[in-house]
Order: structure tokens, then sequence, then C-alpha cells
């Protein structure tokens, strides 16, 4: 199992933590979502290396500019925000976030998906590297939440290995409060809390 550090300096421009700023309730949506100043200190923060959260792919050029801002896009077109509104204070607060694609940007999922399938040895080798993620970062029975179809899809190809739930893209036309009630009928499902 890989430190912090280690996590960071392997994987800190595909991965993050579901930790945000907690912000005043009278702030827009969308205030200081991108702020991870919390990551300098990550060791005293409360993350959840059994729980993973998983994309499918970065989304554009450029919008990872520093370890840990995966899921924290200050832009005003990101929906990232919608994820900090679903997991605060619940219990995936804390939980690791990553995608299933790594070094493939793209914002069209459609063009994501159709080059996995045209490239399938890609796709293949993708899912070996999540799994020694899952390995690095130590856990062997994680609980996988996906975001949304495509990387549902593609985690399906382990479902014999782990427990996989899905939830809507948060980029769809999900509203941050049914994203949030998505990940409560994960939370209060048989298969969830059976785990």
């Amino acid at each position: 199992m890989l430190t912090i550090q280690e996590i960071k300096d392997k994987y800190g421009y595909m991965c993050s933590f579901a930790i945000w700023q907690i912000i005043d309730k009278a702030r827009k949506p969308k205030y200081g979502v991108g702020d991870i100043s919390h990551f300098d200190n990550i060791e005293n923060l409360n993350i959840n290396r059994n729980i993973i959260l998983v994309g499918l792919n970065l989304s554009g050029k450029g919008t990872i500019d520093n370890p840990f801002s995966n899921f924290h896009n200050p832009k005003s077109t990101s929906h990232d925000y919608k994820i900090r509104y679903a997991i605060q204070d619940t219990v995936f607060s804390g939980a690791y976030m990553t995608d299933i694609i790594k070094d493939y940007e793209e914002v069209m999922c459609g063009k994501v998906m159709k080059y996995l399938n045209a490239n399938p040895t890609i796709r293949k080798e993708n899912i070996e590297s999540f799994e020694e993620e899952l390995k690095d970062i130590g856990e062997t029975t994680p609980i996988i939440i996906a975001f949304g179809n495509d990387s549902f899809k593609i985690l399906s190809a382990l479902k014999y290995k782990y427990k996989i739930f899905k939830v809507p893209h948060y980029s769809s036309c999900i509203s941050k409060e049914g994203l949030r009630e998505a990940f409560n009928e994960i939370a209060t499902s048989n298969m969830f809390t059976s785990i």
C-alpha cells in the first residue's frame, strides 16, 4: 500500500479524494469547488480508501494543473460541484476518485468509447492499470461506484471481483440534488449495507 505522498507522486494528476472545502449554503453551488488547499495537509484529512469513485477519462486538456485537482474543476462549465453536493457529509466523503481511462483526454464520451471499441488492447491495459491502482491504494475489496453508463460498462469486466455500483454522470442533466439521491440510494441498498 502506498502512502498518501506516494499516491500523490504516482497518480496525483489523475486522482483525487472526495473532499472539498465546506462552503456556506448562502454561497453559489460552484463557489470554491476548485480550492484544493486542504490537500496541503492531506494526512490530517479523513480519507476513505475503501470507496472508489470512477469517472471515464480526463475531460479535456489543461484541466488538471495540480495534484489532486481532478474532480475539483472550478471552471464555470464544470459540473464537479454536483459531486461535492452529492457526497459532502455522507459515507462517501473522503472516497478515492479516479478515471478508468488514463492518458486519453476527450470531452465527448462517445468519442472515447469509439476509440476504445477500435482499440480493445487499450481498454484491457486501462482495466489492468486500474487494478494496479487499487492495489497501490491498499484495497483488495473496494466498493466501486461508476459515474455514468460508459465507465460502468468498462468496469463491468471486473464485476466478478468487486461490488460495482452506478450513479448518473455528474455532467448529465441530473441536478445536484438528484445525484445526491442516487448516492443515497446506494448507501441504503442491501448490497451496500451488507458489505
